[in-house]
């Protein structure tokens, strides 16, 4: 994966991504979808890997850096349009998210960085760290989304 040293394990509609094409970067998602949002907008879920961000078809360490933005909704219509755009929660999102934090720290490289975002609109930040295996470095504590840095040391 050399020739592509970032991974975005759950890249969804790639939302805050600059360029959402970049060469580096490999787009992972467990869904590909196209839909017209409600305002007429449209979403397109279109990642290069169909795969569960809890078990990655990666060799350990193939990643130098590694943005893993699950979904952070439990109460959202399965065909609802906030769903669509950004996923859902299931009743056993604790144990995925853990499992989805290991699997990223598994396929990233020695000192390589973990971005982690989180919403907090539904749960929160607190009770999503408690089910994390590390704290984070840094990040922002002043908004409903959060961006933590974690590096896999």
């Amino acid at each position: 994966m050399l020739d592509k040293p970032i991974l975005d394990a759950c890249c969804g509609s790639r939302m805050f991504w600059f360029n959402k094409k970049h060469d580096k970067v490999v787009y992972m998602d467990n869904r590909q979808l196209e839909d017209t949002l409600c305002d007429g907008r449209k979403l397109e879920v279109n990642p290069d890997v169909i795969a569960d961000f809890r078990n990655m078809p990666y060799p350990d360490k193939s990643f130098k850096l590694v943005v893993f933005d699950p979904p952070h909704l439990v109460k959202a219509g399965e065909n609802s349009w906030l769903a669509k755009k950004y996923g859902r929660l299931s009743d056993t999102w604790k144990e995925d998210i853990n499992q989805g934090f290991k699997e990223c720290m598994r396929v990233l490289d020695d000192y390589g960085v973990l971005i982690f975002k989180w919403n907090e609109d539904q749960v929160k930040l607190k009770d999503v760290l408690k089910v994390l295996d590390q704290e984070p470095l840094f990040g922002n504590k002043r908004s409903k989304t959060h961006w933590l840095a974690f590096m896999k040391m």
